[in-house]
């Protein structure tokens, strides 16, 4: 089992930065990918970005490429996601996953969710 919790959201303006962090624990920390998703009230869950366990590939919506940045540090067990140049369509509850397997990493399917962290982003 796997368990994860994000931290770091909260209200901002337009235009600031957000940290959030996804810690993993449990059996073993051995994954395929990490990944950070959201869910905006009334609206579907959507990638956010992607990063594998070994560090070779980040993967980004193109909503948020260039603002947002996703970084891992497997001797802390976390993952990270740096959001810059925040917009109001950046609103919504954001969640980490984990995948074991080989997967799609903007697809999945992940075998294990945060409950997640919220942001808002005030104009």
């Amino acid at each position: 089992q796997v368990q994860l919790v994000e931290s770091g959201g909260g209200l901002v303006q337009a235009g600031g930065s957000l940290r959030l962090s996804c810690a993993v624990s449990g059996r073993t920390f051995s994954s395929y990918v990490m990944g950070w998703f959201r869910q905006a009230p009334g609206k579907e869950r959507e990638f956010v970005a992607a990063i594998l366990w070994s560090g070779s590939s980040t993967y980004y919506a193109d909503s948020v490429k260039g603002r947002f940045t996703i970084s891992r540090d497997n001797a802390k067990k976390t993952v990270a996601l740096q959001m810059n140049s925040l917009k109001p369509e950046d609103t919504a509850l954001y969640c980490c996953g984990v995948a074991r397997n080989m997967v799609v990493p903007t697809r999945g399917p992940y075998d294990y969710w945060g409950q997640g962290t919220q942001v808002t982003v005030s104009s």
